[in-house]
């Protein structure tokens, strides 16, 4: 199929000189997104009872975007480590410091996860909003909110990247041994998955960060991010038309389908404790189809998106 003429516009811009095409993440410059996002994660990997009780003490994510807001939630809900990896340096702490106070009073009244027609598509779905007392008690919460621990956590933010702090923020990432092996508890993304090129790199060094009880948590996006005229169209795109789509970007999409992570879960030592696909309907003929993706199952061409929460495989 021709490439959409926009997404061809769009790459081509990339390569004037002094033209700007580092766009803001979207969703991490707001506190409520952040405060969401987080317990949604925790929530589903809590239910899993493959977690010990409470929080998980070291955190990381992949990703973070506009601000390292969901991370600072962690710890607000009582994690003792966050560690932030991105390719570019979009975060801008000054973002995160203005939500602070929020995410503090949010934690505070013990607000319910923020959902319905406030984030109508954001995912991953829970079966109800409340406040995770379960999880989340009263002692865990005074203990993690105490005027002590809130000016730590408001210095750390003030200080990440820097060496020893409870934030570690690095951007850009691009070996495994910038977080030690084994030293993660949890690992989360929320849309980040598809944008990374070394799919399998990556996986790699997920496995190799997370403790053997650890687990990882990602929310991925399938569509095609307003590059094509349907949720799928990407995957009718060639090579060639696609690498005309990125042009000098670090990162557009990998266009790689729901079964391509299943298979680097395994490959990877993975045992998948939940694999939760959102599910579209494709108005694609398979000849319209680019060859490599001529193959895909109906499974992937219907699959828009997938939660997956996945742990060490047990020997």
């Amino acid at each position: 199929m021709i490439l959409k003429a926009k997404a061809l516009l769009a790459g081509l811009a990339t390569w004037i000189p002094g033209y700007d095409h580092v766009r803001t993440t979207g969703g991490t410059n707001s506190a409520r997104y952040c405060y969401s996002v987080w317990l949604r994660h925790l929530i589903l990997a809590q239910g899993s009872g493959r977690l010990p009780a409470g929080v998980p003490r070291v955190v990381a994510e992949l990703g973070p975007g506009d601000s390292i807001g969901i991370g600072v939630a962690a710890l607000l809900s009582g994690a003792e480590k966050y560690d932030a990896l991105d390719l570019v340096r979009y975060s801008d702490l000054s973002r995160t410091r203005e939500m602070f106070d929020e995410l503090v009073r949010m934690f505070s009244e013990r607000e319910p996860v923020p959902g319905g027609s406030e984030f109508p598509a954001l995912k991953p779905a829970l079966e109800r909003n409340d406040f995770p007392h379960h999880i989340l008690d009263n002692t865990t919460m005074r203990a993690a909110l105490s005027p002590a621990r809130i000016a730590t956590i408001r210095e750390a933010i003030d200080r990440a990247g820097e060496s020893p702090t409870m934030i570690v923020y690095q951007a850009p990432w691009n070996d495994p041994s910038v977080i030690q092996p084994g030293s993660v508890d949890f690992i989360f993304s929320q849309a980040v998955l598809e944008h990374v090129d070394d799919l399998d790199g990556v996986y790699a060094a997920m496995r190799k960060w997370l403790a053997p009880a650890g687990l990882m948590s990602h929310q991925i996006d399938f569509q095609c991010h307003r590059k094509a005229d349907t949720w799928n169209g990407h995957w009718t795109y060639s090579d060639f038309a696609w690498k005309l789509a990125v042009g000098g970007r670090a990162f557009l999409l990998n266009r790689a389908p729901h079964s391509r992570h299943v298979s680097l879960l395994k490959q990877h030592g993975f045992e998948t404790l939940i694999d939760r696909p959102v599910r579209s309907a494709s108005v694609l003929k398979r000849r319209q189809l680019a060859a490599r993706f001529r193959d895909l199952s109906e499974d992937d061409l219907t699959t828009s998106g997938v939660y997956l929460l996945a742990a060490p495989a047990r020997e």
